[in-house]
């Protein structure tokens, strides 16, 4: 049988997959996928590509939630991919404080070198959505690619203009999988 090429997306979650809020998500009621999203992750599930999560969290170490909660969440957002005919193969997630100097909080590539070495590919393969610069210079400080949406921050962050070389920009996760799918 021949080597496939594992075809990997990256996702920010907040603002990509489910609506943001400036005061965290806390609960799974809180958690509300973005119109769409859920529709586009089951559209590459079925074109075969691996979706990956790649959210901070800093809301664990603010003491808003803890690690169980924030499993909690996942598993309502796992659940609501799935009924849309999707998969979401891991979430990875920063619980640190920006003050806590970790290599895994984004704009660091800590978490895309993690997910590159467990998936055994390189990060140039790679290509994050996010809708934040730091998401942005996440993937492209690890050599990957990255697509903004406007949804969440997005908006804000194409208005602002300091995106790195080369960063695509649709209007959304359905958006990115459209063009995703056809460009394929």
């Amino acid at each position: 049988m021949a080597h496939m090429q594992l075809k990997l997306l990256i996702l920010d979650r907040d603002g990509v997959i489910n609506e943001d809020d400036p005061n965290y998500i806390k609960s799974p009621a809180e958690w509300i996928p973005i119109p769409g999203s859920l529709e586009a992750i089951g559209e590459l599930t079925r074109a075969g590509w691996s979706l990956v999560v790649a959210t901070n969290q800093s809301g664990v170490a603010r003491g808003y939630y803890n690690v169980e909660m924030l499993n909690r969440i996942h598993a309502a957002m796992y659940k609501a991919v799935n009924e849309a005919g999707g998969h979401i193969d891991a979430v990875f997630f920063c619980p640190h404080a920006p003050e806590d100097q970790c290599t895994c909080r984004k704009p660091l590539p800590g978490m895309i070198l993690d997910i590159v070495r467990r998936y055994n590919i390189q990060p140039a393969e790679c290509i994050m959505v996010g809708d934040s610069l730091r998401d942005l210079e996440c993937i492209a400080n690890a050599g990957g690619k990255a697509i903004l949406v406007r949804t969440g921050n997005g908006a804000k962050t194409e208005a602002a203009g300091k995106m790195p070389a080369g960063t695509l920009v649709f209007n959304d996760l359905a958006a990115v999988a459209r063009h995703l799918l056809t460009s394929n």
